[in-house]
Order: structure tokens, then C-alpha cells, then sequence
């Protein structure tokens, strides 16, 4: 199975018209960061994780890319 996080996550924050610096300030963390998940450089932890999945509100399982909705 695919890790599709990277991919969800960038598509999810352009269709809310949150920039990178808006969503790095709901989530306490940089701007880099952000970027470096968007590029798939990086991996989340499951707490940030789950506080992505409530700020768009979908589920890990569709962040990770086992489900489609």
C-alpha cells in the first residue's frame, strides 16, 4: 500500500485556501515542516497525525491513503 500522505495533505490545505504559514500555525510547528511533509521528505508523528486529520476534518485512514473518503 502506498503512503499517500504527502499528497492528501497538500491537496487538503490548497482546497481549504490555507497557506503553508496558516496551517504551520494551527499545528505549532514551521514552515519547513510543513513543506517537508507536502514533499514527502518527512513523516508525521501520530499525535500531529490526528490533529491534521480533526483540523480538515477527515480521517487518518484517508490521510494515509487506505481509504478514499
Amino acid at each position: 500500500m502506498k503512503n499517500l500522505f504527502h499528497k492528501r495533505l497538500s491537496s487538503l490545505r490548497i482546497e481549504s485556501a490555507l497557506t503553508r504559514i496558516q496551517l504551520a500555525e494551527k499545528l505549532n510547528v514551521s514552515v519547513r515542516l510543513i513543506s517537508y511533509w507536502e514533499n514527502g521528505e518527512r513523516e508525521c508523528s501520530f499525535d500531529m497525525l490526528m490533529s491534521i486529520a480533526d483540523i480538515f476534518g477527515v480521517s487518518t485512514d484517508y490521510l494515509l491513503g487506505k481509504t478514499e473518503y
